[in-house]
């Protein structure tokens, strides 16, 4: 799969656009891509992608799939790169990590944090939670991904 994530990974990137994330179904008969680019995706920009990739899976691998699904990330992306935490600075995100933090004046260690992004500061991931600004090593994210308000 790293094989196929790395080919599409590039194609992708070569026609002005970003891989935020690939799924496959669990026989591998789906493919679902989220692509973007940073002044957001259109039906068309899918449409593109989808045509160039549907031709380069046929020529360059074995792939056995029966549908091929692109799409945008929508507006609770999730965020995978370090980047995209610099990127999405300023905007309201959710963020589980894999150990729980163990915070001055918590009495339980924490596992999520909901609250605005600050960047990125020597590998670390800033958030603001209820005005409390924390540090969360990109290495000890879980899951991330934009949680805009309604």
């Amino acid at each position: 799969m790293q094989d196929l994530h790395t080919l599409l990974e590039r194609s992708v990137s070569q026609l002005g656009f970003e891989l935020v994330d690939m799924e496959l179904s669990n026989r591998g008969k789906l493919i679902r891509l989220f692509v973007d680019k940073p002044e957001g995706i259109t039906i068309d920009d899918c449409v593109l992608v989808s045509n160039h990739l549907s031709n380069l899976l046929a020529v360059e691998t074995s792939v056995d799939y029966d549908r091929l699904e692109v799409s945008s990330p929508g507006i609770d992306r999730v965020l995978k790169k370090i980047d995209d935490f610099e990127r999405f600075s300023g905007q309201r995100a959710q963020i589980k990590v894999r150990m729980a933090m163990q915070l001055p004046d918590a009495k339980e260690p924490r596992k999520k944090f909901l609250g605005l992004l600050r960047g990125v500061e020597q590998g670390d991931v800033l958030i603001e939670c209820e005005e409390v600004h924390y540090r969360i090593a990109f290495s000890n994210i879980d899951k991330a991904r934009l949680a805009p308000e309604f």
